[in-house]
Parts: structure tokens; C-alpha cells; sequence
């Protein structure tokens, strides 16, 4: 088994699928009204689902069955914030208690989705 993909639903397809444009993301596919993004294994699919935004906040949602927050892994979060055109929610905090040089800021998305952006997180052992 391996990771799919993502299923975002969105006020506007054009606006999200720019948003995430920033952190690499392309149009690998299209199937009517649906669009498929990609950045290597990582891949997002955008419904249109108009008058319905998400209320993310802080680090996201805690309702429960609600995901919280999207998280991408960058080298360094000051430099993709500086170039970044979203709302920052939350941060940038450090956490060099748990693992030094872990970094992070959350940002939100046109359709309120929260998006976590860490440098220095553990790497998988």
C-alpha cells in the first residue's frame, strides 16, 4: 500500500490550485470540474464545492473527523514565509526542547484549510 493523494474541497479551484502552487505543486490531471495537483509523491485533488469554507484557526480544527492541518517540510521556514502570500494563523514557533533547528509556522489556505510549514522536523528513522 502507498499514499494516494489528498482531497481538498474549495470556494474557488483556480485560487486554491494557485495557493499551493508555492510550495510546488503542479496540474498533473483533470477530470471535469476536479483538478489534480502534484509535487513528487505528494499529490492534492480540488473539488469545487462553492459557500462552504472551513473555519481552520491557530494550528487548525479540532473538531473531531476534521483534518487538522496539511504539513510540508522545507529548509527554511523564514524564507518561504517572506515569498509566501497567505495569512500566517500561527507562529513561527521554535521547539528546540524536542529537536534542535525545528521550526514552524502554520498559514491558511483561500478555503480556510490550515497548512503547517516546518524546517527541521525528525526525519523518519
Amino acid at each position: 500500500m502507498r499514499w494516494s493523494h489528498v482531497a481538498l474541497n474549495c470556494l474557488d479551484v483556480a485560487r486554491t490550485e494557485e495557493f499551493y502552487r508555492q510550495f510546488g505543486f503542479s496540474r498533473v490531471a483533470v477530470f471535469g470540474d476536479i483538478v489534480f495537483l502534484g509535487n513528487g509523491s505528494v499529490h492534492l485533488e480540488l473539488f469545487p464545492a462553492p459557500g462552504y469554507p472551513v473555519a481552520g484557526s491557530g494550528d487548525g480544527p479540532t473538531t473531531p473527523g476534521v483534518v487538522r492541518h496539511l504539513a510540508f517540510q522545507v529548509d527554511d521556514v523564514d524564507a518561504v514565509v517572506a515569498g509566501l502570500d497567505a495569512e500566517i494563523t500561527l507562529g513561527p514557533l521554535t521547539f528546540d526542547e524536542f529537536v534542535p533547528g525545528w521550526r514552524t509556522v502554520w498559514v491558511r489556505d483561500p478555503d480556510g484549510v490550515i497548512v503547517e510549514v516546518s524546517q527541521g522536523f525528525p526525519k523518519p528513522a
